[in-house]
Formats: C-alpha cells, sequence, structure tokens
C-alpha cells in the first residue's frame, strides 16, 4: 500500500518529483513562445487555482486564524513569487545556470531551518547537503564552470526564489503540521489564485490569440499547472511532513539526473564524469534522510 512512512515510497516520490519538476523549465521555455513571461506564471498559477478550489472547498473547514497566515505566506513564497521569477529569469538565462542555481534550495532550507524554526540538524544532513550540491554542480556544468559567468540579475532572482522555496518548506515542516498534503496546496492556492486571475487579465493577450503557436503554449502550461503545480504539490508538502524539509527540497538535486536522462535518450552520450556526478548526488541525498541525519526541531 502506498504510504510515504515508508522508506521505498519516499524514495519513489522523490524520483517522481524530479522527473516532473525536471520537465518544468521546457514547459515555461515553450508557454512563453506564444506568452509573455508574465502570462505564463499568472496562467500557471490561475489554473492552478481553479483545479485545486474544490479541494479547497473540501478543506475549508481546516482553515483557522493560525494557519490562515502561514498558508497565505506559504502560497506567496512558495508558489506565486517564485512562479513570476523563474519565468523572467528564463528569458535571459542558460538552462544549465537555471539548473544549478536551482539545487540552492536544500543549502537554504537548511540555513533557514537552523536560523529561523531552530531545527538541529545532524553533522550527516551537513554533509549530505554538502555532497548533493556539489554533485549537482558537477553534473549539471559536465565540468565546465564557463556559465558561472553569466551570473548577472536574472541569476539573483532565481537564487532568491530558491531561498523562497527553502523559508516556505520549513513553514509547512513546522508550522501546517495538522494538515495534509492536497489541505495545504489547496488551501494556500486560494489566497494567491484570485491575484493571478486579476495579473493575467489585466495583461493584453491579444499577441498570444492571434500567435499560430497558441495552443501548443497554452498546453504547455496547463501542463505546467496540472503536473508541475497540482500534482507535484501534493506529493511534495506530504513529504515534507513524513520526512523533513531538507530530504524534500533535495529533489533539485536530481532533478539534473532526469534532464540528463531526457538527453540520453535523444542522442546524446554520457560522460564518466555525469555518472560519477549522479553517484555523488544520490550519495548526498542517501545521507540527508538517514536516521543519523533526521534534524531535531525545537518548537518555539
Amino acid at each position: 500500500m502506498f504510504s510515504l512512512s515508508k522508506k521505498r515510497w519516499q524514495w519513489a516520490s522523490m524520483l517522481i518529483l524530479a522527473f516532473i519538476w525536471g520537465g518544468s523549465f521546457i514547459l515555461m521555455k515553450k508557454g512563453m513562445v506564444a506568452f509573455s513571461d508574465i502570462q505564463v506564471a499568472a496562467i500557471r498559477i490561475f489554473s492552478s487555482f481553479l483545479i485545486l478550489l474544490p479541494f479547497a472547498i473540501r478543506s475549508f473547514k481546516k482553515l483557522t486564524y493560525q494557519n490562515a497566515k502561514f498558508l497565505a505566506f506559504s502560497g506567496l513564497i512558495g508558489n506565486l513569487i517564485p512562479a513570476f521569477l523563474f519565468t523572467y529569469a528564463e528569458t535571459s538565462l542558460s538552462s544549465s545556470l537555471a539548473g544549478i542555481l536551482n539545487s540552492l534550495s536544500p543549502f537554504f532550507t537548511l540555513v533557514v531551518g537552523v536560523a529561523i524554526f531552530k531545527t538541529r540538524p545532524r553533522f550527516l544532513q551537513y554533509l549530505g547537503i554538502f555532497i548533493g550540491l556539489i554533485g549537482a554542480i558537477l553534473l549539471v556544468s559536465n565540468g565546465n564552470f564557463s556559465s558561472f559567468q553569466d551570473i548577472n540579475i536574472y541569476a539573483l532572482l532565481v537564487v532568491f526564489a530558491t531561498f523562497l522555496y527553502g523559508t516556505n518548506s520549513n513553514i509547512i515542516k513546522s508550522k501546517l503540521v495538522g494538515l495534509s498534503g492536497v489541505e495545504i496546496t489547496s488551501l494556500a492556492f486560494m489566497f494567491i489564485g484570485p491575484f493571478a486571475g486579476v495579473v493575467l487579465f489585466s495583461t493584453d493577450l491579444s499577441p498570444a490569440y492571434n500567435s499560430q503557436f497558441f495552443w501548443p503554449s497554452l498546453t504547455a502550461v496547463l501542463a505546467l499547472a496540472i503536473f508541475g503545480s497540482v500534482l507535484s504539490l501534493f506529493v511534495y508538502n506530504t513529504l515534507i511532513h513524513h520526512t523533513s524539509a531538507i530530504f524534500a527540497t533535495s529533489v533539485t538535486y536530481i532533478m539534473p539526473i532526469f534532464a540528463l536522462m531526457w538527453g540520453i535518450l535523444d542522442g546524446e552520450s554520457l560522460s564518466l564524469l555525469q555518472i560519477i556526478s549522479m553517484i555523488v548526488i544520490l550519495t548526498g541525498v542517501y545521507l540527508v534522510n538517514t536516521k543519523l541525519g533526521k534534524a531535531k526541531i525545537i518548537q518555539a
């Protein structure tokens, strides 16, 4: 039976998330063929809100004054702001650099957890985060670090987005304990969805309507919403409660592995360094989720 309290399902869930989110950058790019970066982000959030609305209505009885502020904040920093930051950054950022910077999420999860939420990570968690980050950088760059020369304002936006992801993961782990992954996701989008709708319909959609790529771009954005937001966040928010915020965000280390696999299927070759990098990544993620690597949380 599927249960995220069991390690095999935790790892299976992480691999599924990596597979889904690994294609998010491609879907954003395809969406921006017809739509602007603002429209892609707004469509993603607003359509996710509409899909999740029945779940939000069903979960409304779980909403309290205490958790409402954290749900709203979670929706804001975990979904709304990063959606706009990533699409804007995608207009001028190489996919390799974006992949490297996206791997900072577990690092910020660790830092924010220690500094603000008073978590007490074990030594193996620190070690696992460091090892996983090194492996992700090696895998994405394939030993060529020239992409770091492209560090600019767009790259810093991605870094800020990963900081927000790290903060949000800690909020879910420590402040929204009594809610399921479905409840957290649907209620969080209830707060941010209407705003995204206002943003979307305040833009000029006529160029997109008249584009020959309208339907392929719309399909890509809707796929991004359904799989990259709704379904994946159901799993991700549940995974945080059953493991740790750091382990859940370690999915960003595994995402480049799936991107590489897609490249191999497309005829690209696999180097020895990339094989080593994948082993390093999986070693780091394993250390993060070992029993000796679990962090303690001190309730404020």
